[in-house]
């Protein structure tokens, strides 16, 4: 079995001290986390509960792991990404007494998916997830453990894209929230999480501007949306690449130019990829490119850049920096991936991931969304269902409130003419 990262690294108790420090930076920045730590410390709502976590595991996720852990929860973690787990953070978060952490940083597949197996070994009762790959574990190996799990939550686009497409097979055996799709973690943590990390990532990578440079966007939803708006507001020239003729008339009237990625190819410099689906960037597109362009993926698997073809057609691979590796095509030209065409915006040796503020929101939705489990779990059948609007709008009121930001409410007229249809002209 797989043991906890403190087990396994050189020097765990400097690691525990910077890791906590990271910590608690990021918790005096999570004021809905807060709020929510002061309820569940009185409340203890998940006392005797196992909580299984596959995440990102870096200093923001660590305070939402605590989090449950100090409202009675067993937490045991690892990581999504072979490439995003932060060492110090995830040393610090196995010192909590009732917190049990896997993950280790740049590990192999075998190391990986035996972290998965080691959290799934406590047993969970609910599941926490970015990416699916602990829900498809635990169905797929761990199949008699589906009638004691009460629900669970998973994080981003790609993970939902996956819980959607079991459960349209029938296979899917117990209700999962799709925290992704709810207004108070899509339209800020994709938008402008996404957005600010991954370009803040590439520039911090490669020490270059955007300034006068063409960055080429695949994928318009709600993540390329906010790559082409903070690319765009640091006065590059964008283009996007689509494949749902909706989305590509959106970029279109959005100000932005559309077009084929292979027409696309021949004239970026920098290109990020947002769909989640694979093969976004392939060989007839490398063929193309100019010299020195740099190629970054900011979905959650490893798939969108054509990497095998990549390395097949190189004469060399080399690396100019750290996080960087350059294919010296057989005519001379570089072609420069970032962190191995992995979640370029945590997989960098200098990503830090999302802001804090924005995975407070995020965050503090995984965690009302755990409570309703508790509390309500029965309600929910096998499936895969919406955030309920009320805990949404709850994590929005919490983050206006420590904002010192007040907003109307509607008037007992007000809130009777809209829901009445008698009301006309």
């Amino acid at each position: 079995m797989t043991a906890p990262i403190s087990e396994r690294l050189d020097d765990p108790e400097t690691a525990r001290e910077e890791g906590r420090r990271k910590m608690d930076w990021a918790r005096e920045h999570m004021p809905i986390l807060a709020s929510l730590r002061e309820e569940f410390t009185e409340s203890q709502p998940f006392a005797g509960e196992v909580i299984g976590m596959a995440m990102h595991v870096e200093a923001k996720t660590a305070v939402l792991a605590e989090l449950l852990a100090e409202g009675g929860a067993e937490v045991a973690i690892t990581g999504c990404n072979p490439l995003s787990t932060h060492d110090d953070v995830s040393a610090a978060l196995d010192a909590h007494e009732t917190v049990t952490s896997y993950a280790e940083r740049g590990v192999d597949d075998d190391a990986y998916y035996a972290a998965m197996e080691a959290v799934i070994e406590h047993e969970p009762t609910i599941t926490v997830d970015d990416g699916m790959d602990l829900i498809a574990a635990i169905h797929e190996d761990y199949p008699e453990l589906i009638d004691t799990i009460v629900g669970g939550c998973e994080e981003t686009t790609t993970g939902v894209h996956r819980l959607r497409a079991m459960d349209d097979d029938g296979a899917l055996e117990y209700p999962v929230f799709a925290v992704n799709d709810t207004p108070m973690k899509r339209l800020f943590d994709n938008v402008h999480g996404t957005g600010e990390s991954v370009l803040a990532s590439i520039a911090m990578t490669t020490n270059l501007s955007y300034a006068g440079k063409t960055v080429v966007v695949g994928g318009y939803g709600d993540c390329g949306r906010g790559v082409a708006k903070k690319a765009a507001g640091q006065n590059a020239r964008v283009i996007v690449t689509e494949v749902d003729a909706r989305r590509a008339l959106e970029a279109h009237m959005e100000g932005y130019e559309v077009m084929p990625m292979h027409e696309a190819a021949k004239e970026g410099e920098v290109f990020v990829t947002t769909t989640g689906n694979r093969d976004v960037i392939t060989a007839e597109d490398f063929e193309v490119m100019q010299d020195g362009v740099l190629l970054a993926n900011a979905g959650h698997f490893d798939v969108e850049i054509d990497l095998v073809a990549l390395e097949e057609m190189a004469a060399e691979v080399t690396e100019p920096r750290d996080g960087i590796e350059a294919y010296v095509m057989p005519d001379g030209r570089e072609l420069n991936v970032l962190a191995e065409g992995r979640l370029v915006n945590l997989a960098t040796p200098v990503a830090l991931g999302h802001p804090v503020e924005v995975m407070d929101q995020s965050f503090g939705v995984q965690a009302v969304c755990v409570r309703e489990l508790v509390e309500s779990g029965d309600a929910y059948e096998a499936g895969v269902h919406e955030v309920p609007d009320d805990l949404d709008r709850e994590v929005a009121e919490i983050k206006l409130d420590a904002e010192g930001v007040a907003f109307d409410d509607l008037s007992e007229a007000q809130a009777e003419y809209m829901g009445s249809w008698q009301h006309g002209t």
